[in-house]
């Protein structure tokens, strides 16, 4: 299957009032009927509207001004699309099989741009290193050494330049993915480099996947030592009480939370905390997301999707003295590991009447279903993946991810592993 778009770019163009149309074609036999349209805010996905199919199409119009990634998510699937808005009009084609996508064709020009460019960036990075070495077996003037050679110059060679005005994602998108986190060790940049084009850059850096590797390189160039130090200098430079200060300051707050740099993340999180202006929308989200998950806090009630082994509607109706929480999926190799664990000891702990209540990140059916035949406790998935609507209400950055609540579904501890589960409940 084709996947485009590993990161995406800004520039905007003044336009009040613009609009323009996204429309997908899928294959008469594709049994998906709802679509969902997003943007993108950084690095979160952001809804736009939902659409149902006609005659096996979606159109969704946009209404106002947008130069930036865009998605297109089918959740009854599970299939997801990528691609780019320049401000006009795009269009989709997508060819299927067993309801699972193997191929986009991107019909607008500048997806179809996009696509190409990126197409041949993969074979420059993955082809041409083999094509180097076995060319060492055949001699320049047979016909393949001939062809060797000329395969090996065209993806060598630089990409052709891109009209600006024309396509102005698409220029803004390789120009500084290149220049910002290329593998070219020749094209390393200063953290001083960094904070300018972070500082310097339009609205629409907003709309653009570069922002959070770009942050990751900034933090790797400083060295594990200066964190503290790179990121005050950072958000100094911005002024946290701008939206984009705002904005980088929830990415790094995320960031550190999915590296498990506790320190760090509780030091920003304060410090957005603590903020005397108004909050963005970006930030106002990644405190409460925080604040709902954090020790103390009644843990955000969710309604299950299609439970096994209760009879229960939500976690909040589940009754037990104490309930563990654990966010799992069948594909990762940490949980494999743990939750083992956790089974042996179930039985101990429905003695002391606690409950175990594991929701999963999973979009494999089958793999979900063959895995929780093995678990007794109450098991839930949305088969969404990362997609789960979960992942960000109780603000899941990893798997597993362990609640132990109390009766009243207050949020008493939240260990790091397995160990520390049965190590609080003096099961170790």
């Amino acid at each position: 299957m084709k996947r485009i778009f590993l990161l995406p770019g800004l520039l905007v163009v003044a336009t009040i009032n613009a609009q323009f149309s996204v429309s997908i074609e899928t294959p008469q036999n594709f049994i998906e009927k709802e679509a969902v349209l997003y943007t993108l805010n950084g690095s979160k996905d952001i809804i736009v509207t939902k659409e149902k199919s006609k005659n096996n199409s979606w159109l969704f119009k946009y209404p106002k001004n947008y130069i930036g990634m865009m998605k297109v998510y089918f959740p009854d699937t599970n299939n997801t699309v990528t691609f780019i808005s320049e401000n006009k009009d795009v269009n989709i084609k997508i060819e299927t099989k067993d309801n699972k996508i193997q191929n986009i064709l991107y019909k607008d020009d500048a997806n179809a741009l996009m696509n190409s460019i990126q197409e041949n960036s993969q074979k420059k990075e993955l082809i041409l290193p083999a094509l180097v070495q076995i060319k060492e077996y055949y001699k320049d003037n047979t016909d393949f050494g001939k062809a060797l050679i000329s395969e090996m110059g065209k993806l060598s060679g630089e990409s052709a330049d891109l009209d600006q005005a024309k396509h102005p994602f698409v220029y803004y998108y390789n120009t500084n993915y290149n220049k910002f986190l290329s593998n070219n060790s020749s094209k390393k940049n200063s953290q001083e480099e960094i904070i300018n084009f972070i500082d310097k850059s339009n609205d629409l850096l907003e709309t653009s996947s570069l922002l959070r590797p770009i942050l990751v390189s900034y933090l790797n160039v400083g060295g594990n030592s200066n964190i503290n130090s790179s990121v005050d200098q950072l958000i100094n430079k911005l002024n946290i009480e701008t939206p984009r200060g705002q904005t980088v300051l929830s990415e790094l707050i995320d960031i550190f939370d999915a590296y498990d740099m506790a320190e760090l993340k509780n030091k920003y999180l304060s410090q957005a905390k603590n903020l005397k202006c108004t909050i963005n929308d970006r930030l106002a989200s990644t405190i409460k997301s925080n604040t709902d998950t954090d020790l103390g806090a009644v843990f955000p009630n969710y309604t299950f999707h299609s439970p096994v082994n209760t009879k229960a509607k939500t976690i909040a109706d589940v009754k037990a003295d104490k309930k563990v929480i654990v966010f799992w999926s069948s594909t990762c190799s940490h949980c494999e590991n743990e939750l083992p664990q956790l089974l042996n000891k179930y039985k101990e702990l429905q003695a002391k009447n606690i409950q175990v209540i594991g929701l999963s990140l999973d979009s494999d059916k089958n793999s979900y279903t063959s895995k929780i035949a093995a678990f007794p406790w109450i098991n839930d998935s949305e088969l969404r993946g990362w997609n789960s609507s979960f992942a960000d209400k109780y603000n899941i950055h990893a798997t597993p991810t362990y609640f132990i609540l109390d009766a009243n579904n207050k949020i008493i501890s939240k260990p790091d592993h397995v160990g520390d589960v049965l190590e609080y409940f003096k099961l170790k």
